[in-house]
């Protein structure tokens, strides 16, 4: 076998390990996301937070925004051993809303790390560009969702299993 045949089979082998861990790490993200909405997106509307954390609060929020990196990257697995095994749309589009993640991670390294380093609120990127970005990262929901109903049906099949092992006649 070669490389790719030898991690897919073992992928495959422990798709459920695969899958918590996938779901485990995009949970975080709705701790980014509320944080999103009620801090940054809120705040650049209307002038007020409707959640004000504090700098260590702010500086971990944004440290867990970076484990958005290996979620995309365990999550972009799921859809492309779908592909893998057989093309379809839905897998095309998820993989799709997960790598345009990258343009708000990018965003939030630009405004806020450079913010919380050097005091400095300005942007390199232009304020269209931050929107959306912003409106990109609410794009993720579609797949966590997706992802969540992947883990709920495995466990079920799992669970069934046990079962079939355990009925006794």
């Amino acid at each position: 076998m070669n490389i790719p045949q030898t991690f897919w089979a073992w992928y495959n082998k422990h798709y459920t390990l695969n899958i918590i861990v996938a779901v485990a790490l995009f949970a975080i993200q709705f701790v980014h996301l509320y944080w999103l909405t009620t801090h940054v997106v809120i705040h650049k509307i209307f002038g007020v937070s409707l959640w004000d954390p504090t700098t260590l609060l702010q500086n971990l929020l944004i440290l867990a925004d970076y484990t958005e990196i290996p979620a995309l990257v365990s999550t972009s697995l799921i859809y492309l051993n779908n592909l893998r095994k057989k093309f379809d749309f839905k897998s095309t589009l998820y993989i799709t809303l997960l790598y345009s993640q990258f343009l708000h991670i990018f965003w939030i390294t630009d405004e806020f790390v450079v913010e919380q380093l050097t005091g400095r609120t300005e942007t390199i990127l232009p304020l269209w560009l931050a929107w959306v970005a912003i409106m990109i990262d609410y794009l993720e929901l579609p797949v966590i969702f997706d992802t969540v109903n992947k883990l709920i049906k495995v466990l079920k099949r799992r669970l069934g299993q046990l079962k079939g092992v355990f009925k006794t006649d």
